[in-house]
């Protein structure tokens, strides 16, 4: 399902998701902020309302006594009707406190002592002052009654407060979990959809820089979203068609070569038979076309074959054997593969560094060596000194070359690497060559995923290979 969705369309779905994570945090959030709010604004008004109650008790029990005993002096209907109607309110208060908030012992002990004044208040006029110690005596135990009260109040508030920052101490570390869970959860989703939706990127970027460096025997598969998967058809197709144009261009090169040499070698066959005197004796001007003619034909079999041997080179870059090798060894071979052609020249050639080893293509290394140490030993003057040095930077390695020649001109750095490009300097009294072999070099030293630079630091040539993934043995 996910292979018809497009790049752009799980780039969307993904941002899409974690912000709704975020949001759902941040909603959740504000609802717990807004039940907190609630619950505070609940708790202060139940406190508001058992203080205020607790209060009223006290002054309807004030209302009680000062009318309870004004009337057991004055006998007067009025007062008794006021402290009928304060004992009613205070009732009305008592229940209002509940069994919740005061203990039923004290609600059963308040109302028995309201009763008692009740009955004390019935009496004969000539018993009141009796009765009214007697009341100001039950008083004295509502009064106690109401402080027992009003302290069982300020507890259930104590206890009301400490409930709400409870619950305010334990929203907030939810809310603190919850926030940190959403974030930490985005972040490893993002993490997640970032190398799940870049691993096709990344393989798009290595299939691209595959065909950059000319590694057309890969297949290019790209698993991943349906847009992605289409560019690696494109790039498969264009992998297809470089291979076919690579055979093509084979194809062409054999084909023209053979057609090319076979009138060639016939007519160096009839400029021979010439200079023989087969077809009778040759004047000296007819002597010197016939030896122009053997020269130039030799060239030209010469640019043939070199042109074949380079095609065959670019070719056989593409397939690399790779084996463990040891690059001092490999070096100190090529030298003395060469050691007739330096020593003639009465040159010294030095080999530094260390034992190092790299997965490397062995015979096309040595060729690529091989090549720069035969340019080396050309372009150096008689009893000069030809460098080769070894070195590791991290996990690339360097085999640098420099020698005392006359270097290469600045005008001729850009090109010295393209096929059959022949700089401006050149050895006097040598053969020209061909202008391959640094073309070679370059092709080898790629197939390898490394480079060969010109380095312009000395009055000679600096060449530097780099070679990748290397290690000390």
């Amino acid at each position: 399902m996910l292979e018809r969705v497009s790049f752009r369309q799980l780039l969307v779905a993904a941002f899409l998701l974690i912000a709704g994570l975020l949001a759902a945090a941040s909603l959740r959030a504000v609802f717990t902020l807004e039940q907190l709010t609630m619950q505070s604004r609940d708790g202060a008004v139940r406190a508001l309302d058992l203080s205020a109650a607790a209060q009223s008790l006290n002054e309807r029990s004030v209302t009680m006594e000062r009318t309870a005993r004004q009337s057991l002096v004055l006998s007067d209907r009025v007062l008794r009707q006021r402290f009928d109607e304060a004992a009613a309110d205070a009732r009305t208060v008592l229940t209002r406190l509940g069994p919740q908030n005061v203990p039923a012992a004290l609600v059963t002990d308040w109302k028995k002592h309201l009763q008692a004044v009740t009955a004390l208040l019935s009496g004969s006029p000539d018993t009141a002052l009796d009765r009214d110690r007697q009341v100001a005596q039950e008083f004295r135990e509502l009064d106690r009654i109401n402080a027992a009260i009003a302290q069982q109040v300020r507890q259930t508030i104590a206890r009301q407060n400490r409930s709400l920052l409870d619950t305010l101490e334990d929203r907030r570390r939810q809310l603190t979990q919850q926030v940190l869970g959403a974030i930490g959860l985005a972040v490893l989703m993002a993490l997640a959809f970032g190398i799940w939706l870049t691993r096709p990127l990344n393989r798009l970027e290595k299939a691209i820089i595959g065909l950059g460096e000319n590694r057309l025997d890969e297949a290019i598969r790209i698993d991943g979203p349906a847009d992605l998967q289409l560019v690696g058809q494109r790039l498969e197709w264009l992998r297809l068609r470089l291979v076919e144009l690579d055979a093509d261009k084979s194809r062409f090169l054999r084909h023209v070569s053979h057609e090319l040499k076979t009138p060639l070698a016939s007519l160096r066959e009839g400029v021979s038979l010439l200079e023989d005197g087969v077809a009778g004796e040759l004047s000296a001007n007819q002597r010197e076309v016939a030896k122009i003619l053997r020269h130039n034909t030799g060239l030209l079999q010469g640019q043939i074959e070199d042109l074949l041997r380079f095609n065959a080179a670019a070719f056989e870059a593409r397939q690399l054997r790779r084996e463990k090798t040891d690059l001092l060894q490999l070096i100190e071979e090529q030298v003395e593969g060469q050691r007739l052609q330096w020593r003639a020249r009465d040159l010294q050639v030095s080999v530094e560094g260390p034992a190092l080893q790299a997965e490397v293509d062995r015979d096309k290394l040595g060729t690529a060596i091989a090549n720069l140490l035969s340019n080396a030993i050309r372009f150096s003057p008689a009893g000069g000194r030809i460098r080769i040095r070894l070195s590791q930077l991290t996990d690339v390695v360097h085999i640098d070359m420099d020698d005392e020649g006359p270097g290469i001109a600045y005008d001729d750095q850009a090109r010295i690497f393209e096929p059959f490009y022949r700089g401006e300097r050149q050895p006097p009294q040598v053969v020209r060559g061909s202008g391959i072999g640094l073309s070679i070099v370059h092709e080898y030293i790629a197939a390898h995923g490394g480079r060969v630079q010109l380095l312009p630091d000395g009055p000679g040539a600096h060449f530097r290979i780099e070679l990748p993934h290397a290690f000390k043995s």
